[in-house]
C-alpha cells in the first residue's frame, strides 16, 4: 500500500518545487494508497506551488431546440436530460466521470472553486489563478497558470484528458461552440466550450522532450510545462487543421472543426 511519504517521494522527482500544477488523476491507478486521495492531495500540495483541478458539472447543462449552425450538437435531442437539469451552485459536486481527485480537493478546508455554471476548478494555494475565469474564457486560469510557469499533471492518465489541450486550440485559433447552463438566473449562453478530446494522445510524442516522468505505485505520472503544451499543440494545428481531432464518424464536434475548416461540405438544413 502507498504511503504519503512514498507518494512525495515520487512527486519531488519531478522537480517541480514551487510551481503551480493542474492535476487530472486516476487514484485507481496508484493501487492501495493508505489515505486515498486525501495523501495524494497533501503530497502534491508539499511538491508543488498549488494545484487547480476541473470540477466540471455537466448537469447544469440544457440543450436548445434551436441554436447557431455548425455548433457541435443535435438541436432538440436533450429533452430528458433537460428536464433533469440541476441548477448549478457552487456546492455541487463535481461530475463523477472527474474521479475523485477533484471532489476530495473541493472539501479541503483550504479549497475554493470558480463560479462557472459548468466548467468550474477547485484549487488549492491558487486564488489568484482562479480569479481569473469568467463565462466568457472559462479556460482563463490555465493561460493564468502557464504564465506562472505551471505544469499540467497526467497522474495515471494520459493526455485525452488534459484540459489545457483545449486552451492551446483556442490559441491556435480552432473553433469554439456554445452551450448552455441553468443557473439561479435562468438559462445562461456559455461560449468558448471546447471541442472533443479524445484524440490529444496524438500530441504525446512531440512532447517526449520535455515530460518528466515517475511510476508511483501502479501509475505513470508525466508532467508537461504549459508553455511547451501550448506550443506543441499549436504546431500541430498550423500544420495540419485536423491535428487531435478524434475518428469517431458520430462525434459532432470534431466534424464542426472540419467543416469549420472548409474539410467537410455544411450539413444540409432540414
Amino acid at each position: 500500500m502507498l504511503t504519503y511519504r512514498e507518494l512525495k517521494r515520487g512527486f519531488d522527482t519531478l522537480r517541480l518545487g514551487g510551481r503551480p500544477v493542474i492535476a487530472h488523476a486516476s487514484l485507481k491507478a496508484f493501487g492501495p494508497v493508505r489515505g486515498g486521495a486525501n495523501s495524494l492531495i497533501g503530497a502534491l500540495l508539499a511538491s508543488t506551488g498549488g494545484i487547480i483541478v476541473p470540477a466540471f458539472t455537466y448537469r447544469t447543462m440544457v440543450t436548445p431546440r434551436v441554436g447557431p449552425p455548425n455548433n457541435g450538437i443535435i438541436y432538440g435531442s436533450g429533452e430528458d436530460h433537460n428536464r433533469m437539469a440541476e441548477i448549478f451552485s457552487p456546492a455541487m459536486p463535481a461530475d463523477k466521470m472527474m474521479g475523485v481527485l477533484p471532489e476530495t480537493l473541493l472539501r479541503h478546508p483550504q479549497a475554493c472553486r470558480t463560479r462557472h455554471p459548468i466548467l468550474s476548478f477547485g484549487g488549492i494555494q491558487a486564488d489568484a489563478i482562479l480569479v481569473i475565469q469568467t463565462l466568457f474564457e472559462p479556460f482563463a486560469p490555465i493561460g493564468e497558470l502557464a504564465r506562472r510557469d505551471g505544469w499540467a499533471l497526467l497522474l495515471g492518465v494520459d493526455h485525452t484528458v488534459n484540459t489545457s489541450i483545449h486552451y492551446a486550440e483556442k490559441l491556435a485559433g480552432r473553433r469554439r461552440f456554445v452551450r448552455w447552463a441553468l443557473t439561479r438566473g435562468g438559462v445562461r449562453e456559455c461560449p468558448n466550450w471546447p471541442g472533443c478530446s479524445d484524440g490529444f494522445e496524438a500530441v504525446a510524442p512531440a512532447l517526449e522532450g520535455v515530460t518528466r516522468k515517475a511510476q508511483i505505485g501502479g501509475a505513470l505520472v508525466q508532467a508537461v510545462p504549459l508553455q511547451a503544451l501550448f506550443e506543441a499543440v499549436i504546431a500541430a494545428i498550423k500544420k495540419d487543421p485536423l491535428a487531435l481531432l478524434c475518428q469517431r464518424e458520430e462525434c459532432e464536434r470534431c466534424e464542426a472543426v472540419r467543416v469549420g475548416a472548409g474539410l467537410r461540405p455544411a450539413p444540409t438544413a432540414t
